[in-house]
């Protein structure tokens, strides 16, 4: 029994009976003498509990309560694990976006770490021994990704301003807000865009300015978001599929046939042991990208254009080095 539960455990005893001795609560507990002790101290010092021993009956019974802060149980109770899990979930979310979630979370982390106390795997061991170290970040701007987050919960029309990385121009767009998405360490917004009349996908990274409407949100089903977003490889998605074929050196292969670059990819290896990899796109921009960094383990096999595209990248590049 961890302690949670025999915390509970305890309150429960308390509850059902005018008093009840040392001996039956150890029994009932399976716990020494000492962690009796030291809980029941802790229900009195830290929950308020107003636990009395009556040395008359010899056993432990619930006084009136006196004046003071109320004596209740927190109404949501989790066994060890699940507390260091959950210290654990907000560490590594913090560590993906920093205050993301400390404004809000602030008095449950007070809670959980006071539950926990000061046994195995106390709250700061959790933060030194697990670390996640993001790579490749751009960070949006806090009040902007809470505007966001705000309005797609809300179901609540957006105006963004939105920098356009490639043409260098910040735009106005009225947008229905429909997911957030956190891609390869940065977050993006799936919208339906007003001004387009179609789905369209923002970094909210690049966003200058955030304004939540008081208009309600258009709503768009998942399987068409799906449909537009999912059937092709990476962020940069659309109807009109394509299908690419890689194949990697054995060596590299290695690696990579442990990963997933598309639910619906299609692998095999052939006759020399390399690693063919067949993934589904729509906009090659991204495609191109995570190919060239693979330099010469990787060959495009089809379709052709984007073989001819790598191929000329990969020409530029080395043309830096003459």
């Amino acid at each position: 029994m961890t302690r949670t539960e025999r915390l509970y455990r305890i309150h429960q005893l308390l509850n059902g009976s005018q008093a009840i001795s040392r001996r039956e609560l150890l029994a009932e507990l399976e716990c020494s003498q000492a962690t009796l002790t030291r809980d029941l101290e802790y229900l009195r010092s830290q929950l308020n509990a107003p636990i009395l021993y009556d040395s008359e009956l010899g056993a432990y019974r619930l006084a009136v309560a006196a004046p003071g802060p109320a004596y209740a149980l927190p109404g949501l109770w989790f066994n060890d694990t699940e507390i260091h899990a959950l210290l654990a979930i907000e560490h590594l979310l913090e560590s993906i976006q920093p205050g993301l979630l400390a404004p809000h979370i602030a008095a449950l982390r007070k809670r959980l770490e006071g539950l926990l106390g000061r046994e195995r795997h106390a709250p700061e061991e959790v933060r030194r021994r697990i670390l996640l170290l993001p790579a490749h970040v751009r960070r949006p701007a806090l009040a902007h990704f809470s505007v966001c987050a705000e309005a797609t919960l809300s179901r609540r029309c957006l105006r963004l301003l939105h920098h356009d990385r490639h043409l260098d121009t910040v735009s106005s767009r009225d947008v229905s807000p429909q997911r957030l998405v956190r891609y390869k360490e940065n977050w993006y917004l799936d919208c339906w865009c007003h001004l387009r009349e179609a789905v369209r996908t923002f970094a909210v990274d690049a966003l200058r300015g955030v304004e939540m409407l008081d208009l309600p949100a258009k709503e768009v089903s998942d399987a068409e978001l799906n449909a537009i977003l999912a059937s092709g490889y990476g962020i940069y998605a659309g109807r009109d599929v394509k299908w690419a074929t890689l194949r990697f050196t054995p060596w590299q292969g290695r690696w990579t046939s442990a990963e997933t670059w598309h639910a619906d990819q299609r692998s095999h290896y052939d006759d020399a042991g390399r690693y063919i990899l067949e993934v589904p796109y729509s906009d090659d921009t991204e495609l191109v990208m995570d190919i060239l960094k693979y330099g010469a383990e990787v060959e495009v096999l089809a379709p052709a254009d984007l073989r001819a595209k790598v191929a000329e990248r990969l020409r530029l590049a080395a043309e830096q080095y003459r």
